[in-house]
Protein backbone atom coordinates (compact mmCIF):
# COMPACT_ATOMS: atom_id res chain seq x y z
CA UNK A 1 0.00 0.00 0.00
CA UNK A 2 1.29 3.18 -0.64
CA UNK A 3 1.92 5.52 2.02
CA UNK A 4 0.77 9.19 2.34
CA UNK A 5 2.71 12.05 1.66
CA UNK A 6 3.70 13.77 4.66
CA UNK A 7 1.72 17.04 5.83
CA UNK A 8 3.74 19.80 7.26
CA UNK A 9 2.00 22.61 8.99
CA UNK A 10 3.44 25.97 8.69
CA UNK A 11 3.60 30.10 8.35
CA UNK A 12 4.44 32.31 6.27
CA UNK A 13 4.77 36.00 6.66
CA UNK A 14 3.08 37.82 3.43
CA UNK A 15 1.48 41.11 3.23
CA UNK A 16 1.81 41.95 6.64
CA UNK A 17 0.19 39.08 7.99
CA UNK A 18 0.94 36.01 9.11
CA UNK A 19 -0.69 32.63 6.90
CA UNK A 20 -1.15 29.50 8.16
CA UNK A 21 -0.76 26.62 5.67
CA UNK A 22 -0.39 22.87 5.27
CA UNK A 23 1.96 21.65 2.60
CA UNK A 24 2.31 18.02 1.05
CA UNK A 25 4.34 16.43 -1.59
CA UNK A 26 5.97 16.96 -4.14
CA UNK A 27 6.14 18.44 -7.97
CA UNK A 28 3.92 21.39 -9.85
CA UNK A 29 2.23 23.44 -7.02
CA UNK A 30 -1.50 22.85 -6.86
CA UNK A 31 -2.91 25.46 -4.31
CA UNK A 32 -6.36 25.03 -2.64
CA UNK A 33 -8.51 28.06 -1.38
CA UNK A 34 -11.27 27.30 1.27
CA UNK A 35 -14.79 29.20 1.91
CA UNK A 36 -16.71 30.07 4.48
CA UNK A 37 -17.55 29.00 7.03
CA UNK A 38 -14.33 26.91 6.88
CA UNK A 39 -10.75 26.75 6.83
CA UNK A 40 -8.08 25.11 5.28
CA UNK A 41 -9.52 21.72 6.91
CA UNK A 42 -12.06 21.29 3.95
CA UNK A 43 -9.53 20.00 1.96
CA UNK A 44 -8.80 17.11 4.15
CA UNK A 45 -10.35 14.36 2.24
CA UNK A 46 -8.19 15.15 -1.50
CA UNK A 47 -4.92 16.76 -0.07
CA UNK A 48 -3.18 13.44 0.07
CA UNK A 49 -4.13 12.10 -3.14
CA UNK A 50 -3.04 15.41 -4.80
CA UNK A 51 -0.15 15.12 -3.11
CA UNK A 52 1.12 11.98 -4.77
CA UNK A 53 2.46 13.83 -7.72
CA UNK A 54 2.12 17.68 -6.84
CA UNK A 55 2.94 20.36 -4.30
CA UNK A 56 -0.29 21.05 -2.37
CA UNK A 57 -0.58 24.08 -0.15
CA UNK A 58 -4.05 24.69 1.40
CA UNK A 59 -3.57 27.68 3.23
CA UNK A 60 -5.88 29.57 5.56
CA UNK A 61 -6.89 33.05 3.96
CA UNK A 62 -6.30 36.31 5.67
CA UNK A 63 -9.06 36.55 8.57
CA UNK A 64 -9.54 32.77 8.84
CA UNK A 65 -8.46 29.51 10.70
CA UNK A 66 -4.64 29.72 12.41
CA UNK A 67 -3.73 32.60 9.92
CA UNK A 68 -4.04 36.88 11.23
CA UNK A 69 -7.18 38.90 11.33
CA UNK A 70 -6.38 41.71 10.76
CA UNK A 71 -8.95 44.79 10.52
CA UNK A 72 -8.39 45.19 6.86
CA UNK A 73 -7.61 43.96 3.58
CA UNK A 74 -10.37 41.75 3.28
CA UNK A 75 -10.76 42.84 -0.46
CA UNK A 76 -10.17 40.44 -3.07
CA UNK A 77 -7.54 42.14 -4.50
CA UNK A 78 -5.59 42.33 -1.43
CA UNK A 79 -6.61 38.48 -0.17
CA UNK A 80 -5.36 37.35 -3.68
CA UNK A 81 -1.73 39.31 -3.16
CA UNK A 82 -1.31 37.57 0.01
CA UNK A 83 -1.53 34.62 -1.20
CA UNK A 84 0.64 35.73 -4.47
CA UNK A 85 3.21 36.16 -1.84
CA UNK A 86 2.62 32.92 -0.20
CA UNK A 87 3.71 31.19 -3.68
CA UNK A 88 6.50 33.44 -3.71
CA UNK A 89 7.97 33.09 -0.19
CA UNK A 90 7.77 28.84 -1.22
CA UNK A 91 9.81 29.58 -4.10
CA UNK A 92 7.38 28.89 -7.03
CA UNK A 93 6.63 30.94 -10.39
CA UNK A 94 2.97 29.75 -10.55
CA UNK A 95 0.08 27.31 -9.83
CA UNK A 96 -2.68 26.04 -10.32
CA UNK A 97 -4.72 27.18 -8.07
CA UNK A 98 -8.38 25.41 -6.74
CA UNK A 99 -10.86 27.47 -4.87
CA UNK A 100 -13.88 26.90 -3.04
CA UNK A 101 -16.74 29.50 -2.34
CA UNK A 102 -15.20 32.45 -1.13
CA UNK A 103 -11.53 31.22 -2.07
CA UNK A 104 -13.23 30.90 -5.27
CA UNK A 105 -13.37 34.23 -5.37
CA UNK A 106 -10.13 34.71 -4.71
CA UNK A 107 -8.69 32.50 -7.10
CA UNK A 108 -10.50 34.48 -10.05
CA UNK A 109 -9.25 37.62 -8.80
CA UNK A 110 -5.69 36.39 -8.01
CA UNK A 111 -6.12 35.09 -11.69
CA UNK A 112 -7.23 38.31 -13.50
CA UNK A 113 -4.37 40.52 -11.43
CA UNK A 114 -1.84 38.14 -11.89
CA UNK A 115 -1.82 35.90 -15.40
CA UNK A 116 1.83 35.05 -15.36
CA UNK A 117 1.03 33.11 -11.47
CA UNK A 118 -2.04 31.29 -12.07
CA UNK A 119 -1.93 28.71 -14.62
CA UNK A 120 -4.88 27.24 -14.65
CA UNK A 121 -8.10 27.94 -12.30
CA UNK A 122 -10.94 25.91 -10.57
CA UNK A 123 -13.62 27.16 -9.18
CA UNK A 124 -16.33 25.07 -6.53
CA UNK A 125 -19.81 26.20 -6.87
CA UNK A 126 -20.04 29.78 -7.50
CA UNK A 127 -20.82 32.17 -10.22
CA UNK A 128 -18.80 35.69 -10.71
CA UNK A 129 -19.16 37.70 -7.69
CA UNK A 130 -20.63 40.51 -10.23
CA UNK A 131 -22.83 38.24 -11.55
CA UNK A 132 -24.37 37.41 -7.97
CA UNK A 133 -25.64 41.12 -7.74
CA UNK A 134 -26.91 41.33 -11.20
CA UNK A 135 -29.09 39.04 -10.93
CA UNK A 136 -30.31 39.23 -7.71
CA UNK A 137 -33.68 38.28 -8.07
CA UNK A 138 -36.08 36.81 -5.39
CA UNK A 139 -34.25 33.21 -5.96
CA UNK A 140 -30.90 34.81 -5.58
CA UNK A 141 -32.06 36.72 -2.84
CA UNK A 142 -33.11 33.61 -1.12
CA UNK A 143 -30.42 31.54 -1.83
CA UNK A 144 -27.70 34.21 -0.64
CA UNK A 145 -29.51 36.03 2.09
CA UNK A 146 -26.35 35.44 4.28
CA UNK A 147 -24.48 37.61 1.65
CA UNK A 148 -26.55 40.86 2.78
CA UNK A 149 -26.77 39.99 6.17
CA UNK A 150 -22.82 39.79 6.60
CA UNK A 151 -22.12 43.00 4.93
CA UNK A 152 -24.16 45.15 8.03
CA UNK A 153 -21.60 46.67 10.13
CA UNK A 154 -21.59 44.94 13.78
CA UNK A 155 -24.83 43.19 13.65
CA UNK A 156 -23.67 39.79 12.31
CA UNK A 157 -21.30 39.76 15.21
CA UNK A 158 -24.10 40.49 17.83
CA UNK A 159 -26.31 38.39 16.89
CA UNK A 160 -23.90 35.11 16.19
CA UNK A 161 -21.39 35.27 18.79
CA UNK A 162 -24.08 33.87 21.67
CA UNK A 163 -24.33 30.61 19.37
CA UNK A 164 -21.70 30.27 16.87
CA UNK A 165 -22.33 26.34 16.56
CA UNK A 166 -26.32 27.42 15.76
CA UNK A 167 -25.61 29.78 12.97
CA UNK A 168 -22.60 27.74 11.53
CA UNK A 169 -24.00 24.24 11.70
CA UNK A 170 -27.64 25.84 10.07
CA UNK A 171 -25.46 26.32 6.94
CA UNK A 172 -23.90 22.61 7.10
CA UNK A 173 -27.10 21.03 6.95
CA UNK A 174 -28.75 23.49 4.41
CA UNK A 175 -25.83 23.72 1.73
CA UNK A 176 -25.35 19.76 2.06
CA UNK A 177 -26.54 17.34 -0.20
CA UNK A 178 -24.91 14.45 2.28
CA UNK A 179 -25.11 15.62 5.26
CA UNK A 180 -23.06 12.80 7.18
CA UNK A 181 -19.92 14.31 5.08
CA UNK A 182 -19.09 16.31 7.36
CA UNK A 183 -18.50 14.71 10.47
CA UNK A 184 -19.16 15.95 14.54
CA UNK A 185 -14.84 16.49 14.55
CA UNK A 186 -15.02 18.77 11.40
CA UNK A 187 -18.12 21.09 12.62
CA UNK A 188 -16.29 20.91 16.08
CA UNK A 189 -13.49 22.20 14.13
CA UNK A 190 -15.16 24.88 12.23
CA UNK A 191 -16.59 26.34 14.96
CA UNK A 192 -13.86 26.81 17.11
CA UNK A 193 -12.20 28.30 14.40
CA UNK A 194 -14.61 30.58 14.31
CA UNK A 195 -15.00 31.13 17.99
CA UNK A 196 -11.52 32.82 18.27
CA UNK A 197 -10.88 36.16 18.83
CA UNK A 198 -11.51 38.18 15.97
CA UNK A 199 -12.89 35.38 13.94
CA UNK A 200 -16.67 36.28 13.91
CA UNK A 201 -15.45 39.67 12.44
CA UNK A 202 -13.04 39.13 9.60
CA UNK A 203 -14.96 36.11 8.20
CA UNK A 204 -17.99 39.03 8.18
CA UNK A 205 -15.35 41.68 6.86
CA UNK A 206 -14.62 39.33 3.94
CA UNK A 207 -18.48 39.87 2.83
CA UNK A 208 -18.42 43.35 3.78
CA UNK A 209 -15.41 44.36 1.32
CA UNK A 210 -18.09 43.65 -1.48
CA UNK A 211 -18.28 47.36 -2.53
CA UNK A 212 -14.13 47.20 -3.29
CA UNK A 213 -14.98 43.83 -4.65
CA UNK A 214 -17.77 45.43 -7.15
CA UNK A 215 -15.59 48.16 -8.07
CA UNK A 216 -12.69 46.07 -9.16
CA UNK A 217 -14.82 43.44 -11.34
CA UNK A 218 -16.77 46.48 -12.59
CA UNK A 219 -12.86 48.14 -13.90
CA UNK A 220 -12.12 44.60 -15.33
CA UNK A 221 -15.77 44.29 -17.26
CA UNK A 222 -15.41 47.83 -18.66
CA UNK A 223 -11.84 47.29 -19.95
CA UNK A 224 -12.77 43.88 -21.19
CA UNK A 225 -10.04 41.65 -19.36
CA UNK A 226 -11.36 38.42 -18.69
CA UNK A 227 -8.99 35.04 -17.39
CA UNK A 228 -7.03 33.89 -19.39
CA UNK A 229 -5.88 30.87 -17.71
CA UNK A 230 -8.08 27.59 -18.30
CA UNK A 231 -10.34 27.51 -16.34
CA UNK A 232 -12.90 24.54 -14.84
CA UNK A 233 -16.05 24.89 -13.06
CA UNK A 234 -17.63 22.91 -10.69
CA UNK A 235 -20.83 23.06 -8.78
CA UNK A 236 -23.30 20.83 -6.73
CA UNK A 237 -26.26 19.25 -8.43
CA UNK A 238 -27.98 20.57 -5.04
CA UNK A 239 -27.70 24.74 -5.17
CA UNK A 240 -28.19 27.72 -6.36
CA UNK A 241 -25.32 27.56 -8.85
CA UNK A 242 -27.37 24.35 -10.64
CA UNK A 243 -30.26 26.82 -11.00
CA UNK A 244 -28.11 29.26 -12.96
CA UNK A 245 -26.63 29.15 -16.14
CA UNK A 246 -23.24 28.75 -14.57
CA UNK A 247 -21.24 27.30 -17.25
CA UNK A 248 -22.44 30.24 -19.78
CA UNK A 249 -22.20 32.51 -17.00
CA UNK A 250 -18.38 31.94 -16.32
CA UNK A 251 -17.65 31.68 -20.34
CA UNK A 252 -18.51 35.99 -20.23
CA UNK A 253 -15.78 35.80 -17.59
CA UNK A 254 -12.91 33.39 -18.90
CA UNK A 255 -11.95 32.56 -22.45
CA UNK A 256 -11.27 28.82 -22.13
CA UNK A 257 -14.11 27.45 -20.14
CA UNK A 258 -15.27 23.94 -19.08
CA UNK A 259 -17.06 21.96 -16.40
CA UNK A 260 -20.41 20.32 -15.04
CA UNK A 261 -22.68 19.61 -12.10
CA UNK A 262 -21.33 17.05 -9.80
CA UNK A 263 -24.77 14.79 -8.74
CA UNK A 264 -26.15 14.22 -5.57
CA UNK A 265 -23.76 16.88 -4.37
CA UNK A 266 -24.41 20.27 -1.74
CA UNK A 267 -22.29 23.18 -1.83
CA UNK A 268 -19.27 21.63 -0.16
CA UNK A 269 -17.90 19.66 -2.85
CA UNK A 270 -14.60 18.68 -0.82
CA UNK A 271 -16.32 16.75 1.47
CA UNK A 272 -19.12 15.88 -0.27
CA UNK A 273 -18.13 13.81 -2.98
CA UNK A 274 -13.94 14.08 -2.65
CA UNK A 275 -13.56 11.32 -5.20
CA UNK A 276 -15.62 12.96 -8.15
CA UNK A 277 -14.25 15.96 -7.45
CA UNK A 278 -10.55 13.95 -7.83
CA UNK A 279 -11.75 12.59 -11.18
CA UNK A 280 -12.79 15.84 -12.27
CA UNK A 281 -9.56 17.53 -11.56
CA UNK A 282 -6.96 14.21 -12.67
CA UNK A 283 -9.01 14.69 -16.26
CA UNK A 284 -8.23 18.89 -16.58
CA UNK A 285 -4.80 18.71 -14.74
CA UNK A 286 -3.79 16.10 -17.12
CA UNK A 287 -5.38 17.48 -20.34
CA UNK A 288 -3.36 20.56 -19.25
CA UNK A 289 -0.16 19.53 -19.37
CA UNK A 290 0.13 18.30 -15.97
CA UNK A 291 1.07 14.68 -15.23
CA UNK A 292 -1.42 12.29 -14.56
CA UNK A 293 -3.02 12.48 -11.03
CA UNK A 294 -3.13 8.58 -9.55
CA UNK A 295 -6.10 7.74 -8.45
CA UNK A 296 -6.93 6.15 -4.48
Amino acid sequence: MTQDPVRHHDFAQVEGVRIGYTRAGDGPLLVLLHGWPQTRRCWDLVIDDLARDHTVVAADLRGYGTSDKPGHGYDKRQMAADMAGLVEHLGFDSATVIGHDRGARVGHRWALDRPDQVSRLVVLDVVPTREMFRRLDATVAAGYWHWLFHMQHDLPERLVSPDVRGYLEYFFERWTYNRDALPPEAVDDYVRAFSRPGALRAGFDDYRAQDVDLAHDEEDATAGRRVTAPLLALWGSVGLPARLPTLDIWREYAEDVTGTAIERCGHFVPEERPEELLRHLRAFLTARGDSPLTGS
